[in-house]
């Protein structure tokens, strides 16, 4: 046992995975990959009534779109399985026996009326040593009642039997210490016979000890739990091969006042979803990371920050540079603030460092949306000129259709600015300049362009600001003779002829 670091991550497939599930994964990815261990994917999917189809689905797509491939799962399998507790039924039923045959748990018949009208007569009614006297249980009933009620059919719950006034310790690699006394636990349910499954806290220690789960690494909000499973670890007898737990800190709003949710999102514009996410019931589709134009590696950049610092100024790392930077000493133990202009400068980042062939790559989709037929070559030359003004490959669009499409409107406001009663004689003559031009590399218009504008003795913002207009439409864009060196020269003489011809009389 525990001979290698393994560690798991373990959603249930509710629904769409929160960007907060995807940071806890990527944090148990950075420990095993840096530890020479496994990364393993466990579906915790024991609650039946909560399953949501397509769920399952949307976790795998979601790791494989990231590039953090588990070494052990449902899909590829491993020799710990099955990898999903629905399918481990029979293995639970043996510990839920071992626990009753022990002493360690109790079955319970108490009905939700029951417990109801308990929880109004005793205020902060909670199941424990103080009350379990007083409720229909195998404590309380003899052997031929408890047999005479399982005959007859009546659903029951096993619940484990926490001693009151112990001490349960939790050594936790972010949190330290922490000293829990048992009699502020209640009698947790771990088995419905109901549909013969036990619940998450059962379910979560036997498969992590029979996983050999070396280290358990979630979020803050199970942190209440961790005494709990301490206690069921020492009642299954297994204290001596506990895992290392690890309760990370929460994703906050942006506003820093309690946990990220969807609303939150909503709200203030930005996914909290890895991947988009249409609600099978009602069809509503919630954004993604994925289709809102993120980079994977920006995203995975951006994640491990939020709640993790390496201590040293750099911010850009790859996965491998994080498996290596990683610590859990470095980890907070508050919360982090969610900040999606970090995560779209991330992605600015991430941009400015693809090759430009492989932007182009990405950018090819949307023109041929818009209709745009060009070569990857072609598509190259653009995306370098403009990925400096980019957050997303959408962007890119917006910042470079001068260079496909000529304009066929002129922004009014730049027009009142930049064209001139001079300006229609001045652009005849630019147009004739450069229609004379058998080098057009962006280089020598420069210098042909400017030595006339020198010798003619004209204002070189108002020549080159109606030249930008002409070409572009509007006053936006990269380095003039950039744009003009990617159209060419009949476009640019094209543009400017035009240009002339609507303008001359404004």
């Amino acid at each position: 046992m525990h001979h290698k670091t393994r560690v798991r991550f373990a959603p249930s497939p509710t629904g769409p995975l929160h960007i907060g599930g995807v940071r806890t994964a990527l944090y148990n990815y950075l420990f095993a990959k840096q530890q020479g261990g496994d990364f393993i994917l466990r579906i915790e999917d024991t609650d039946s009534t909560r399953f949501v189809p397509g769920a399952e689905e949307y976790i795998r797509e979601t790791f494989d779109w990231l590039n953090l491939p588990f070494d052990e799962s449902p899909a590829k399998g491993g020799d710990y399985g099955p990898y999903k507790q629905s399918q481990r039924k029979e293995i639970y039923k043996k510990y839920v026996h071992n626990l009753l045959d022990e002493d360690a748990a109790y079955i319970a018949f108490d009905t939700p009326e029951e417990l109801e009208a308990k929880r109004a007569e005793i205020p902060n009614f909670q199941y424990d040593a103080s009350t379990r006297d007083k409720m229909r249980n195998s404590l309380t009933l003899t052997e031929e009642e408890m047999q005479a009620l399982i005959k007859e059919g009546i659903q029951y719950v096993v619940r484990i039997k926490i001693d009151p006034d112990r001490e349960i310790i939790v050594d936790d690699m972010i949190r330290g210490r922490v000293v829990v006394n048992s009699s502020v636990l209640d009698d947790k349910v771990i088995y419905k016979s109901a549909d013969e499954l036990p619940t998450y806290h059962l379910a979560n220690v036997v498969d992590d000890h029979l996983m050999e789960i070396t280290h358990v690494i979630r979020g803050e909000e199970w942190l209440p739990s961790a005494p709990l499973h301490v206690w069921l670890y020492r009642s299954l007898g297994w204290e001596k091969h506990m895992p290392q737990f690890a309760h990370l800190p929460l994703l906050l709003k942006p506003e820093g006042n309690g946990k990220l949710s969807k609303r939150d999102g909503d709200r203030l514009g930005f996914p909290v979803f890895p991947l988009q996410w249409t609600d099978p019931k009602t069809d509503e589709v919630s954004s993604g990371y994925r289709e809102s134009g993120y980079l994977p590696e920006a995203v995975i950049n951006f994640l491990a920050f939020l709640g993790w610092n390496p201590g040293t100024e750099q911010e850009i790392f790859s996965l491998n540079e994080l498996v290596q930077a990683f610590s859990f000493d470095r980890c907070s133990k508050s919360g982090a603030k969610f900040d999606v202009e970090k995560a779209k400068w991330y992605n600015h980042q991430y941009i400015l460092r693809m090759s430009d062939h492989d932007l182009a790559e990405l950018f090819m989709p949307v023109l041929q949306e818009k209709g745009i037929s060009v070569s990857v070559e072609q598509a190259e030359k653009v995306v370098s000129l403009v990925k400096e003004r980019v957050h997303f490959i959408s962007e890119l669009w917006d910042q470079s259709c001068f260079f496909f499409v000529a304009p066929t409107t002129y922004d009014e406001k730049t027009v009142q600015k930049r064209w001139k009663q001079e300006t229609p004689e001045q652009m005849k003559q630019l147009s004739a300049l450069m229609a004379g031009m058998d080098d057009f590399s962006a280089e020598n218009q420069e210098k042909t362009v400017m030595d006339w504008i020198q010798q003619n003795q004209l204002h070189t913002g108002n020549v080159m600001n109606a030249f930008r207009l002409a070409i572009v439409g509007a006053g936006k864009g990269p380095h003039m003779f950039d744009i003009t060196g990617v159209i060419g020269k009949e476009e640019t003489l094209r543009r400017l002829e035009r240009a002339i011809s609507i303008l001359q009389l404004h």
